[in-house]
């Protein structure tokens, strides 16, 4: 299981006194991602106390040695230490309004997923009622929970990551990327960001081949390497949009600009809808306009939104 890790840019933190394997642990909801969190706490020895708005979710892990709550109250007057994982940052207000103060003396970890200003507006609540919140981002599907490849990353209450971190360890690696709370979930939106551009770029290539009747699984066998030899080159456009410095040899925004059109004439040629392409060929066209047409394509990031 990864260890100890801190995201570039964000500050290191070492735990301290770490949580005993056997510390009391509340996890509220037990969708797919709770009850994969609630069996990684089981299966590291804690004491777990559950609970979820339908009670029959409970039974898996009831069977395995959790305890079910009635009540939200109930559940959080079981631990020290609270993990919520639900639908959306709404859901997780609701229930912290309905506890009002009995957050007073504890950590809140909300690992649902949601955006950097809810994140925020949920620690101040938390501190509010006499609580310490950690907001985390889980880079991993439930099934990866407690395995070498799933990590969290977590921003917040400093102090408390400190405490908690070797309880936390038991779902994989431990990330820290510092004290604003909306951290965690910026890095978390950054890199599922990436995650859907390139899906999204495999689903319209799986589009096309099949209109020749080629199979998507034995066009797999090409894909995959190409776009993981393309994604070494993600460093270097990193440095690009750090610097500034965007002229490029390899390939300019004027060569890319010239060549996309074959893209979308293609998809139309084939049958395939180039909804998913087109506003590309936009910021394209708006970045030559612009005087960019000698730079590479990192130069795009400054047209999508502010720079640092």
């Amino acid at each position: 299981m990864p260890g100890e890790a801190s995201v570039p840019g964000a500050t290191p933190v070492t735990a301290s006194g770490g949580s005993p394997a056997t510390a009391p642990v509340t996890v509220l909801g037990l969708g797919m991602m709770g009850s994969a969190l609630a069996a990684a706490l089981l299966g590291a020895g804690h004491h777990v106390t559950v609970w979820n708005r339908s009670p029959a979710k409970a039974g898996p892990l009831a069977a395995r040695g959790a305890v079910p709550a009635a009540t939200p109250a109930d559940a959080v007057a079981a631990s020290p230490l609270l993990v919520v994982c639900l639908l959306a940052d709404d859901a997780v207000r609701e229930v912290l309004d309905g506890l009002g103060d009995a957050v007073a003396g504890k950590t809140v970890v909300n690992l649902t997923n949601g955006t950097p200003a809810q994140a925020r507006e949920l620690s101040a609540v938390t501190a509010e009622r006499g609580g310490r919140y950690l907001d985390g981002g889980i880079m991993a599907v439930p099934q990866m929970i407690a395995g070498p490849d799933a990590y969290v990353l977590y921003s917040g209450d400093e102090g408390a990551y400190a405490t908690h971190r070797a309880t936390l360890a038991a779902f994989g690696g431990t990330r820290w990327t510092g004290t604003d709370p909306g951290r965690a979930a910026l890095y978390d939106l950054a890199l599922l960001t990436g995650m859907y551009g390139m899906l999204l770029g495999v689903l319209q290539a799986f589009a096309l081949v099949r209109t020749e009747g080629i199979q998507a699984e034995e066009f797999s066998d090409l894909l995959v390497p190409w776009v993981g030899a393309m994604l070494a080159d993600v460093p270097v456009m990193g440095r690009a949009v750090d610097t500034g410095r965007h002229r490029t040899d390899v390939s300019s925004l004027a060569v890319n600009q010239a060549a996309f059109p074959n893209f979308t004439a293609t998809f139309r040629d084939q049958g395939v809808s180039p909804e998913l392409f087109e506003p590309f060929q936009a910021l394209l066209d708006r970045a030559i306009d612009e005087g960019h047409a000698a730079d590479g394509l990192s130069r795009l990031t400054d047209l999508l939104g502010p720079r640092n």
